[in-house]
């Protein structure tokens, strides 16, 4: 410290006294932010990613205290532990979303990578207590429908077992339920319906996707679905059975 000039000694401790973080945090962040305190901040508070400004120790430890006992991961028993502790029901889309931070390849694991690169993306978490803070913000994201789009894709790999290529149809239809839940889709359990009466397989990644672009195109009158369109055949499909079922009145 008795090196450093007078104006950074007392950037540092405006940084500090503003944001509530050691020296050691303060000194990284004024450094990526070119000496400038009004840059460090920016970079601080929107872009915690440029720089890990969380304790790798205290991220090493969170992992362990989840980690599985046989293997270097944490697993199903250690991420139900983590929802206690988050008070989080394991089955909230919270949890969802946080796997899309952590770009987990899996449902129910946490590499090491994924966990702690995940929270250091969240910026800033390396306690429970500042995980338990962040889950507002976290659970909010799905507000912002790009961030939904992103969320709604990764969750098809997520979510499907190792080494196939679709998804079960039973996980296909909780996941859609989850996640229209959130947009109010006013379809969504005839959708789930028809798919158990009339399909009955597993879901491709084409029909996923293409799914939430119906959604998001097409009003729940379908009064602007156009039949020519090239919409996979399982949703021209379910357009007819709901034409059928008298849900919508054809024309």
């Amino acid at each position: 410290m008795n090196k450093l000039g007078r104006g950074h000694r007392e950037k540092l401790q405006q940084f500090m006294a503003i944001t509530g973080v050691s020296e050691k945090v303060a000194h990284q962040a004024l450094k990526a932010g070119d000496g400038h305190l009004e840059g460090a901040l920016d970079i601080y508070y929107s872009q915690p990613q440029i720089k890990p400004f969380t304790d790798s120790r205290h991220l090493e430890e969170l992992f362990n205290r989840y980690r599985d006992p046989d293997y270097d991961m944490i697993m199903a028993d250690g991420i139900s532990s983590l929802c206690t502790d988050l008070q989080v029901d394991p089955q909230d889309i919270v949890m969802l979303v946080i796997s899309w931070h952590m770009k987990a390849a899996t449902m129910c694991e946490y590499s090491k990578q994924e966990f702690i690169g995940g929270l250091q993306s969240l910026g800033r978490i390396d306690s429970l207590e500042k995980f338990r803070e962040k889950i507002p913000y976290i659970r909010s994201e799905l507000k912002d429908d790009q961030k939904f789009r992103d969320i709604y894709i990764f969750a098809f790999g997520w979510a499907k077992e190792k080494g196939q290529k679709s998804l079960a149809l039973d996980t296909a239809i909780g996941m859609w339920q989850l996640l229209f839940a959130e947009k109010h889709w006013p379809l969504i359990d005839h959708w789930c319906e028809f798919l158990q009466a009339r399909h009955n397989k597993a879901i491709s990644r084409d029909t996923w996707a293409q799914l939430l672009e119906f959604v998001r195109v097409v009003d729940p009158q379908l009064s602007n679905y156009d039949a020519e369109g090239a919409w996979p055949y399982l949703i021209d499909e379910f357009v007819e059975y709901l034409y059928e079922n008298g849900v919508i009145q054809r024309g």
